[in-house]
């Protein structure tokens, strides 16, 4: 198979909130891994997200961390590439599609 992410992706297991537009709709979810240019997060199985949504995912910082950058979270906002339903999750495969990848 070949490999066709962009980015070496990392383990970084974080808690996150997804806005999915279509829904018109929060939901919480866990982030699995990232990269500079997509991330995979789990949410549960009955969120209605499918291939090529467009979702914003909130990843949100620590208090430490809001103070030093004066936010109380990242969002990135990204298409989704791939979305695979187990017993009680989806795992979503997401890329960012905003300018700032970092």
């Amino acid at each position: 198979m070949n490999e066709k992410r962009k980015a070496d992706r990392h383990e970084f297991a974080w808690p996150v909130c997804v806005w999915l537009p279509n829904a018109n709709h929060f939901y919480e979810g866990r982030n699995i891994n990232v990269s500079r240019t997509g991330a995979m997060v789990s949410l549960s199985i009955v969120c209605p997200v499918s291939i090529s949504d467009t979702i914003e995912i909130n990843f949100p910082r620590t208090a430490m961390l809001a103070k030093k950058y004066g936010q109380a979270g990242r969002i990135k906002v990204g298409i989704v590439k791939r979305v695979k339903r187990e017993s009680d999750i989806a795992l979503v495969a997401v890329e960012f599609t905003d300018p700032n990848p970092a």
